[in-house]
């Protein structure tokens, strides 16, 4: 289980690398004009890299990581219905500036989380990168959900105008489905999402912060 643990994060660690590399570096060549194609050049990649972290709340359920099942499977729902529901079905959200600031925001905070649990699952631990992992979150996360929120708000003209997701039946049932209206009440859900994750992650810096201190006082 170790084996299969570490070998989970080492490629997420990797894909994640490989995608904050590419936008650094595009950022470096191309400037403001990266921005643009963000999506068509490390897009794939990005969309591998969330279908595998779906795997994580199946891991907290079995108790192969030691995290809590609940705000491990909001995360990883909440990445997965930007990117694939609201970014991937709208060509046009695609090239938006807010798509490349949060696929920076969110490789941000990964590199920093996933090269943590890869070398925990093998038993080694650097302070310096501890210390990150559970603090690196406060500045980026709320930042990142804030990028949804308008990631969403760019995209309901979208919806609007092209019915994307929105649909009538008539039998045996008189059913209509207005996505953007579904759109709209995930956009308020987001924020109490967001509260109740950093209250999760909080709990466990203040944790990880006694910890540190007994050790400190054992010296």
């Amino acid at each position: 289980m170790k084996t299969y643990v570490f070998v989970y994060h080492l490629l997420q660690f990797c894909g994640h690398s490989w995608i904050f590399t590419n936008m650094v570096a595009r950022f470096l060549f191309f400037g403001q004009d990266s921005f643009v194609d963000t999506f068509y050049t490390i897009g794939l990649v990005m969309q591998a890299c969330q279908l595998l972290s779906a795997l994580e709340p199946v891991h907290a359920l079995l108790g192969a990581e030691q995290q809590r099942f609940f705000p491990t499977l909001l995360l990883v729902t909440e990445r997965l219905v930007i990117l694939f529901v609201v970014i991937t079905s709208q060509e046009e959200v695609q090239s938006k500036c807010v798509v490349c600031a949060l696929f920076f925001l969110w490789n941000t905070w990964d590199v920093v989380r996933y090269s943590y649990h890869m070398l925990s699952a093998v038993g080694i631990g650097y302070p310096e990168l501890t210390w990150l992992k559970h603090t690196w979150w406060i500045p980026i996360y709320p930042l990142s959900v804030l990028a949804e929120v308008y990631t969403i708000y760019e995209s309901l003209p979208y919806f609007e105008s092209f019915g994307t997701y929105s649909f009538k039946t008539s039998l045996p049932l008189l059913v209509s489905i207005h996505f953007p209206y579904i759109l709209k009440v995930y956009f308020i859900i987001l924020p109490a999402g967001m509260l109740y994750i950093c209250t999760h992650l909080w709990s466990e810096r203040k944790l990880y912060r006694q910890r540190r201190n007994s050790k400190l006082k054992m010296k």
